[in-house]
């Protein structure tokens, strides 16, 4: 007896569909298909697909072929055969209609917050922070150690390169996990990972620090970031007390920090699945820079990222189980109970 490795993946994206749908018409705010990196999402994520079926077929037919011309198209055929087989297409095209479903419905949900929970929480997350630290703020005392020149054009590099790499991931291991079953893990984990940080909004909605206490973070130099947090302020307030019908969408939320559950849930989808030390390594440190660049900039209170990090750590679990992966208990691997969208239910 056997399940699709898909199953939670496409209901996750239903039911965010769904809730988007519902909140839309109970507020009277249309559902927007917000742009970003690349265009729409509707256009970025079958581009950067294609573009990864043209990474992942011409390099390949190129060393096969010797560069004879002669043999190209032999060549290429060869590896769509063998690469691009019914479960690969199938992994493709379903993850990015449900990372498209999800992300557009986040985006949205997160847009018409301001108008069903009241944002009334910064206060007490701020107060936790300075107790933690013993009167200090995490936001100052980072700026006070790193500086607020050099240090701030870099940690914005770090912070700014999340928005790129989310779509670029989920295209990355639909095409080129070498087992069909570990992509499914990733963009389901992915996936439940937006989603339960948009319940983390309403659960526990604030606007994080830098935006409920502008006033405390000035004086870093001008950076990517700050134009970006100038931007989401403006539009904020344009959205909520001058034209809530104008284009684009509201986008600001603190409670829990999604570029930390996102990176992290990268970090250990990657732990178990990908072979190269460098590159597990690399995620690892830019997991790092991510935690240090949120709390420098002020997006994100302590709290923030630890709830992030256990929205990770749940999604990777949850995603996993129904994926089908076995977890091995003393080492890094993971067992995949098959290499395609087929999982075996025990009796």
């Amino acid at each position: 007896m056997k399940r699709r490795a898909y199953g939670l993946l496409v209901a996750n994206a239903i039911v965010m569909a769904v809730l988007a749908f519902v909140l839309s018409r109970a507020t009277g705010y249309p559902l927007r298909d917000p742009d970003g990196f690349l265009g729409p999402a509707w256009i970025r994520l079958p581009m950067l697909c294609l573009i990864g079926f043209g990474v992942d077929i011409i390099p390949r037919t190129l060393l096969r072929s010797r560069l004879n011309p002669l043999h190209f198209r032999k060549e290429a055929l060869g590896l769509i055969r063998e690469h691009w087989t019914r479960d690969r297409v199938g992994l493709v095209v379903i993850s990015v209609v449900s990372f498209y479903a999800v992300y557009v419905s986040y985006r949205n949900l997160k847009n018409v917050l301001p108008f069903v929970r009241p944002f009334k929480y910064d206060y007490a997350l701020h107060r936790l922070d300075h107790w933690l630290l013993f009167g200090h703020d995490p936001t100052l005392l980072l700026q006070h150690v790193l500086g607020t020149g050099i240090s701030a054009h870099f940690l914005s590099w770090i912070y700014l390169l999340f928005l790129p790499l989310v779509p670029i991931s989920v295209c990355a291991w639909a095409v080129w996990s070498p087992n069909v079953n570990f992509g499914y893990w990733y963009v389901t984990a992915d996936c439940l990972a937006w989603s339960l940080g948009t319940a983390s909004y309403y659960m526990i909605p604030t606007l994080g620090p830098n935006f409920a206490f502008p006033w405390l973070y000035g004086a870093l130099d001008k950076t990517g970031v700050s134009a970006l947090q100038d931007a989401l302020f403006y539009g904020r307030e344009n959205h909520i007390h001058v034209n809530p019908f104008a284009d684009g969408v509201q986008s600001v939320a603190g409670f829990a920090s999604l570029h930390v559950a996102i990176t992290l849930m990268m970090c250990l989808v990657a732990h178990y699945t990908v072979r190269s030390r460098v590159i597990r390594w690399a995620l690892w440190t830019f997991l790092a820079l991510v935690v240090v660049s949120t709390t420098y900039f002020g997006w994100h209170y302590l709290a923030d990222d630890v709830a992030g990090a256990l929205i990770a750590i749940v999604s990777v679990y949850v995603a996993g189980l129904a994926t089908g992966q076995k977890f091995v208990r003393h080492g890094r691997a993971s067992v995949s109970t098959t290499t395609t969208r087929e999982v075996p239910v025990e009796p």
